[in-house]
């Protein structure tokens, strides 16, 4: 992560390998004690490939051409949201949801030898630097347990379990002796001295918070639909696919004249349609939606996704020389895919929180003086249920009234923090393209 040292090509290869491995492995062994470990490994695997393909590309392309490649590069990051809904949601209604890990690997290995023909012979520079082992050891204890704090915390209840208690001491002390270490230490294993830039602050704050927003809401999306509507894992999937179809189509359009653009006003825009799409997702939310209802504004949201990577990626790495490159690339994507994590536990969180409010708000009101509640159970008994069954059928109709309403109170919050956001991005100071550095008096 420093980025002292500049990886060979070499290391595309070894950490594609390591996923295919563990990813492989989680399929053999999905029912056995190994099943939290390998994903770990998984994960040490699949974290760099996105920085360092970025990397690659900002080094292997001229300045002229590095908006067009980073367009192309978050096209293809964007396909996910296409495929993986729906081809994971199959998989999990036909077969096993085992076999969604090994699909992983014939991918895996077409990348190697791809990789082996394209990037063969372009191997950078190497500079070698001590091993910052007390960061390494702080930021793996740190983030490590703040991961499990957020994955487990919903099921143990937060702070109300030792557990979760004991995990969140043991991060935040770790992140304060990363954070002190790393200020003093001459070789830091993460180069906090790139916060000096005003861009790459401001990139990086923008890009983190939003994320962690769209991020929740993509969880949230499939969840509420499988829970309340009743939809399949597949139709659930269909209904959420459409985010990247637009993203597809517009961002080799929206590379070719970014040198024309100013990048404050594509993200300036994308934050707008976010919040438009989350508007009118809670609006429209109700128990009696049709498919279309939920798929219109995800495809609208394809508009908002589309200049949202690429523009906000311009304007964090604006300004720093090549050397600096990988490290502020790994950098800004850790942050980022951390409050992913952390946007899709506080989403959960505040979704089942706030159900159990508004059941317990809406269950006041079925009670035997309320003569709509007795109008209601006599609809129900004359169609044939008992009064046991009719109590039951409100009870879940309360339930999903609940899931909706709390969702909906979530798409309104985001979409007002994304209006918020708008303001950051325009402490960036311009240019943004490759004609020039960013201004370093407004940088530090």
């Amino acid at each position: 992560m420093a980025g002292k040292t500049l990886w060979r090509s070499q290391t595309v290869y070894v950490v594609d390998y390591l996923f295919c491995y563990c990813v492989l492995g989680m399929w053999y062994v999905r029912q056995s004690v190994y099943t939290d470990f390998l994903p770990c490994h998984s994960g040490g695997g699949r974290r760099p490939l996105i920085p360092l393909s970025q990397s690659l590309l900002l080094n292997n392309y001229p300045p002229a051409k590095r908006s067009v490649a980073l367009s192309l590069w978050a096209m293809t990051v964007i396909v996910a949201p296409i495929c993986g809904p729906i081809l994971g949601g199959w998989i999990s209604d036909n077969y096993h949801w085992g076999w969604i890990f090994f699909i992983n690997v014939p991918i895996g290995i077409v990348v190697i030898l791809l990789s082996l023909q394209t990037i063969r012979g372009r191997e950078t520079k190497i500079t070698r630097q001590p091993i910052d082992i007390v960061g390494l050891v702080s930021l793996v204890i740190g983030i490590g347990c703040l991961q499990v704090m957020l994955d487990r915390g919903k099921e143990l209840d937060w702070f109300s379990s030792n557990e979760i208690i004991t995990l969140t001491v043991l991060s935040v002390v770790a992140l304060l002796v990363l954070l002190i270490w790393e200020l003093t230490d001459d070789h830091p294993i993460v180069d906090l001295s790139l916060f000096r830039s005003r861009n790459f602050t401001i990139g990086c704050v923008s890009i983190s918070l939003a994320y962690m927003l769209y991020f929740g809401t993509i969880v949230l999306l499939p969840q509420l639909l499988q829970e309340v509507f009743g939809y399949t894992a597949t139709w659930a999937g269909l209904a959420s696919a459409p985010v990247g179809i637009l993203p597809v189509i517009l961002s080799p359009i929206i590379g070719r004249f970014a040198h024309k653009l100013d990048m404050r006003m594509l993200v300036t825009f994308s934050f707008i349609m976010y919040a438009v799409c989350f508007y009118w997702r809670a609006y429209t939310f109700e128990p009696a939606m049709n498919f279309a209802a939920s798929a219109w504004p995800q495809f609208i949201q394809g508009f908002a996704v589309a200049c949202f990577f690429m523009p906000l990626t311009t304007i964090t790495l604006s300004g720093l020389p090549p050397e600096r490159m990988a490290a502020a690339s790994s950098l800004s994507n850790f942050l980022r895919t951390l409050a992913g994590s952390i946007g899709t536990s506080i989403t959960t969180t505040l979704w089942s929180d706030r159900e159990s409010l508004h059941h317990s708000q809406l269950t006041e009101s079925i009670n035997p003086y309320n003569p709509n509640a007795q109008q209601m159970y006599q609809k129900l008994e004359n169609m044939g249920m008992t009064h046991q069954q009719a109590s039951g059928y409100l009870a879940q109709q309360i339930t999903n009234q609940g899931l909706i309403i709390s969702a909906n109170e979530i798409f309104w919050a985001a979409g007002g923090i994304f209006i918020l956001l708008l303001v950051t991005i325009w402490f960036a100071r311009p240019p943004f393209g490759s004609s020039g550095k960013a201004s370093d008096g407004g940088g530090h």
